[in-house]
């Protein structure tokens, strides 16, 4: 494998950073991490307003979220290939330049092709930015520290989800869409002039490798067509729809040969080797599994609040902030003490308050004050803080430091897919939970007594004729339903939350290596 000599002269990549380069570059990299993450969300509550305007049904609307992630997804898994090819500081610079060029495009488009083209664009070159973050981050900091790089990451990465929505909805009602995408434009800017000034003489060398054709197009053709499948089967009817038994089929036939081709080529475009590490493989999967769960209910909470207990969108985003605030102050504190921490114990710790608080979401009902509907979600905000960092760095322990980005690039991949699966299964879950328990109910409204009762309780609330009565009290039932089928997703991902308390303990110390410092065993 050919070195490239042209790496920068004066390059010093043993030293790390410190003082007010440090925080500057931290500050940068981390406005650049919210900005990519937060344009996956930042849409969703948009596409109404979006389509309208470019006029199209809201249902080729949301093709300006699915474009998006299906090219970043595809992108993800090759970042270590394309860092090793042109220089990790190389490669984030270039991508946020490029994230700023077609925003601004996404922002200018007049149609919706040419929308759909810029999101594409625009995912495909974030692809690479948020593993870049962190590679760049583990290098700038001393092992020691790298616990606190990684907070701060972990505290950009998991709020801006979150954030998205609420910051979505108030640029759509008070600015108008278009701003969704020139908000990138300064934060885009000033990350990728402040990362090349600070790191342009510490960029990695560059290796010159073959291009893995064949590789890169099964992972087109497969990660394209599970992507497509996630973003459109609750839309199509799941596999009563030959397109995405068709999307399926393609989707398992290409990676399969995908992982043949990439475990037997020379120069793989994708270091499927690094499942050989067994830590990277517990914590990539407890991760995983993690965020599927945590994912799911950030999907789930904010529709409920506003389907059935009458919140607007702006109240169902406050209404699910909170889950930030203990986060945010904790995280700082896990990341100095990470070293010290038996990060088994931590990760585990982090489940356990995740599992609970999910399990008292369970119990949630429509009239639930809004102090009673915050409260389990600021105790996952511990869970959030215990739970990212110890399995972030069990993760990489063990893994090379010249494969950092590649782990990096297959873990954010993975952490995505999570994501998309779960907003998938849960709301397909969701709906067919409704569906349930509205039958159980409905077999309750009866000629009997107890609907005599009733329907005599509405008429004294001025309801008078049966069709009125019965409309209202259907009304009630699917609201009922509703809640009742949120809570049996909140009580089952509970339930995996503590599950996970087992599985991360098949990693095995000591957690040193790219992740950082020495962690406690």
């Amino acid at each position: 494998m050919a070195t490239d000599s042209t790496k920068p002269k004066g390059a010093q990549p043993d030293e790390y950073l410190h003082g007010s380069q440090l925080l500057l570059l931290t500050i940068a990299i981390a406005m650049a991490t919210f900005m990519e993450v937060l344009d996956m969300t930042i849409v969703n509550v948009s596409v109404p307003s979006i389509a309208g305007t470019l006029g199209v049904s809201p249902n080729e609307g949301t093709w300006t979220i699915s474009s998006y992630s299906l090219a970043a997804a595809i992108m993800q898994p090759i970042t270590g290939w394309i860092s090793r090819q042109f220089g990790e500081v190389r490669t984030f610079v270039t991508s946020a330049t490029l994230f700023v060029l077609f925003s601004a495009l996404c922002g200018l488009a007049t149609s919706m092709p040419m929308l759909v083209i810029g999101r594409l664009l625009q995912g495909m070159v974030s692809g690479p930015m948020v593993p870049m973050a962190q590679a760049l981050l583990m290098r700038a900091y001393p092992p020691a520290k790298r616990g606190m790089a990684m907070a701060i990451w972990a505290m950009v990465v998991f709020l801006a989800p979150i954030f998205g929505p609420i910051l979505g909805g108030w640029i759509t009602d008070n600015l108008s869409w278009p701003w969704l995408f020139y908000i990138n434009l300064p934060v885009g800017l000033f990350a990728a002039a402040t990362v090349w000034s600070i790191l342009h003489k510490r960029d990695t060398a560059r290796q010159r490798l073959p291009l893995d054709a064949v590789g890169l197009g099964l992972l087109v053709i497969g990660v394209g067509s599970l992507q497509f499948m996630l973003d459109n089967g609750n839309d199509m009817d799941w596999f009563n729809s030959w397109v995405i038994v068709a999307a399926l089929i393609t989707a398992i036939v290409a990676l399969t040969f995908l992982i043949a081709w990439e475990l037997t080529d020379e120069h793989p475009i994708i270091d499927l080797h690094l499942f050989q590490v067994q830590n990277f493989r517990v914590g990539l999967l407890t991760i995983c599994l993690g965020f599927f769960a945590f994912f799911g209910v950030t999907v789930i909470y904010p529709l409920w609040l506003q389907t059935t207990a009458g919140y607007t969108a702006t109240w169902a985003g406050l209404a699910s902030a909170p889950v930030g605030i203990l986060g945010v102050v904790l995280m700082p504190f896990v990341g100095r003490n990470l070293n010290k921490m038996n990060l088994r114990v931590a990760a585990s710790v982090g489940f356990f308050f995740f599992g609970i608080s999910m399990l008292w979401l369970s119990k949630m009902n429509a009239t639930a004050s809004f102090m009673e509907i915050i409260e389990p979600r600021l105790l996952q905000g511990v869970g959030m803080a215990f739970f990212f960092l110890p399995l972030n760095q069990i993760m990489f322990s063990g893994v090379r430091n010249d494969a950092v980005a590649g782990a990096a690039g297959l873990a954010t991949f993975f952490r995505n897919l999570s994501g998309s699966l779960s907003t998938a299964m849960c709301i397909f879950m969701w709906s067919r939970r409704t569906d349930f328990h509205q039958t159980i109910l409905a077999q309750h409204v009866t000629a009997g007594i107890p609907w005599r009762d009733y329907s005599a309780h509405l008429g004294v609330l001025g309801m008078h004729s049966t069709t009125t009565a019965l409309a209202y009290t259907n009304s009630v039932v699917v609201n009922q339903a509703q809640t009742m089928g949120a809570n049996d997703i909140f009580f089952a991902y509970g339930l995996l939350f503590l599950a996970l308390m087992l599985p991360v303990w098949l990693a095995r110390p000591p957690f040193t290596g790219a992740g950082g410092g020495p962690g406690a065993h």
